[in-house]
């Protein structure tokens, strides 16, 4: 009988402590919020735009000191287009293969980059300017980065966006307190 009671005080403990209710099933988890994705993409973009800058600098001027340059404006920009990528990417997965996905997702990329970029000369604030290049339009796009930028579409999708979606918040996780782990046989908490 005592045996019993501390069994069943111990399941109770290992449900509370680690958000498994009695049926052996964990509490739902909270998917992030759209802002918290939006955080992540704008970050996400930030850091590629320095870390691309930066191999371009040494490709193009072999320049040891890989200066990575970008601007605050690249987080908005970065942050809000690729959560409308995302939304792209729940609608076209099941309609269209992923070539098909990465071409949609490159033409969008032109596009709010054009229409950022012409917003921000408006101001004197676009940080970019391709007319360098030689297929460029209005200096604010170019193709020269056809490839680049559908080669970040896939990686965009298939690593970013994905795994995004699979992160979720833990309501009753304590900030700093590790998560419990909790050994499992056969889907059943083990108590032994």
């Amino acid at each position: 009988m005592l045996w019993g009671a501390w069994k069943l005080s111990l399941s109770r403990e290992v449900s509370k402590s680690s958000g498994w209710g009695l049926c052996g099933r964990m509490a739902a988890a909270e998917p992030l919020t759209a802002f918290s994705r939006w955080y992540l993409y704008a970050i996400h973009g930030y850091f590629c735009e320095v870390m691309f800058t930066a191999a371009w600098e040494f490709v193009v001027n072999f320049n040891w000191k890989f200066p990575g340059v970008t601007s605050v404006w690249a987080l908005f920009i970065y942050g809000t287009s690729i959560l409308i990528v995302e939304k792209m990417y729940l609608y076209l997965k099941d309609k269209c293969n992923i070539l098909v996905r990465c071409l949609i997702y490159t033409l969008w990329t032109y596009l709010w980059e054009f229409t950022t970029g012409f917003i921000l000369r408006q101001f004197n604030a676009c940080p970019w300017d391709y007319s360098q290049f030689d297929f460029d339009f209005m200096g604010l796009i170019t193709l020269e980065y056809a490839i680049p930028w559908f080669c970040a579409a896939f990686i965009m999708e298939q690593l970013v966006i994905r795994n995004t979606l699979r992160l979720r918040f833990d309501e009753n996780a304590e900030p700093g307190d590790p998560t419990a782990t909790i050994a499992l046989a056969n889907g059943h908490v083990k108590t032994n």
